[in-house]
């Protein structure tokens, strides 16, 4: 009869070990991803694919294959055709165009802060029409979504439903805090407030499902990538807030203090225009300033058919190609 031998414990350990790691050394624990320093440089070492000249206090979206452009100064709307970078004659569009800029069912929709209401531009014809006139000078928005055109509307941040075929106020709904701006994306509105707190509004509903604390004074937001960001100008910060758990995950300074501007997400990074600083890229796998752009434009920015579109300066929007930009080191 043979005998077994007894497993002493270092054998046992050791048929354990290759069972699981099949005799290969385990991979060591994961380590940050070393960043390289910040790249800072003026705006004019970047060369523009085209620039337009629209100057004033601008705002800009896209829709039906153009970039739109409104002037609160000249009250007018312009279109870009983005296959010859050339603007159309400028549409008038009411008194002080405001806030925000969308398109969505079929119009370009304009909010009128001198005489409150919303100048919907059909994208067609550009025949105007000024409608939902209840709304008053104090707005943020619009955006679209779930067959809806929402704004936010008078000094206590009531937030608007508007049928977009009748024009109509379906639904007003107090927010309890003063939204400073609002988007909608993975299914969802997103409101910022001056409590520093970000919203997750189901546009189904309309309830309040989750209130998130970001960074101080949040102006701007933006999805993408996973995640929501805010841009938080009263520290100069940006913060990501996971979309699974609804939760900030990572705060990235911008390195300079800033009073407003936009952030934007697509093209493979997040996006920053802001007064003085007319452009910053975010890598958002590192959470890291990577590229940072000096001059005296900047706040507003959208990024569409491929380009980022930015208020270069005063005076002119600039398209730049991303790719050319993450490409300029010096």
């Amino acid at each position: 009869m043979s005998v077994v031998p007894a497993l002493g414990k270092t054998t046992v350990l050791f048929v354990l070990y290759t069972l699981v790691f099949g005799g290969q050394t385990p991979a060591p624990p994961d380590k940050p991803i070393p960043v390289a320093p910040t790249i800072r440089l003026p705006l004019t070492k970047l060369k523009p694919d085209a620039t337009i000249d629209i100057g004033g206090d601008r705002v800009m979206t896209s829709g039906d294959g153009a970039i739109w452009v409104a002037s609160r100064e000249t009250g007018q709307a312009t279109r870009i055709d983005t296959k010859t970078n050339k603007p159309d004659d400028p549409i008038a569009v009411g008194k002080e165009p405001c806030s925000g800029l969308t398109t969505g069912f079929g119009t370009l929709i304009v909010p009128l802060c001198g005489v409150p209401g919303l100048a919907r531009v059909d994208l067609k014809t550009k025949a105007v029409t000024v409608t939902a006139k209840g709304v008053t000078a104090t707005m943020v928005g619009p955006v679209t979504g779930v067959s809806s055109i929402w704004i936010v509307s008078d000094a206590k941040s009531t937030l608007a439903r508007i049928d977009p075929e009748s024009n109509a106020h379906v639904a007003d709904v107090p927010i309890g805090a003063k939204v400073l701006a609002m988007t909608f994306g993975q299914g969802a509105l997103w409101l910022s407030t001056d409590k520093d707190e970000l919203l997750k509004v189901s546009p189904y509903t309309i309830v309040t499902s989750e209130g998130i604390k970001v960074g101080k004074s949040p102006r701007s937001i933006a999805t993408g990538e996973g995640a929501v960001w805010t841009l938080n100008a009263g520290d100069g910060s940006i913060s990501r807030v996971d979309l699974k758990t609804n939760k900030v995950v990572t705060t990235i300074k911008l390195g300079q203090p800033v009073s407003g501007g936009q952030i934007a997400v697509g093209e493979g990074s997040v996006w920053v225009s802001a007064p003085g600083l007319p452009l910053t890229r975010i890598d958002p796998r590192a959470n890291h300033v990577v590229q940072q752009f000096t001059g005296e434009g900047g706040g507003t920015l959208l990024i569409a058919q491929g380009a980022i579109w930015v208020t270069a300066t005063p005076k002119t929007i600039w398209r730049l190609d991303p790719k050319l930009i993450e490409a300029t080191r010096q």
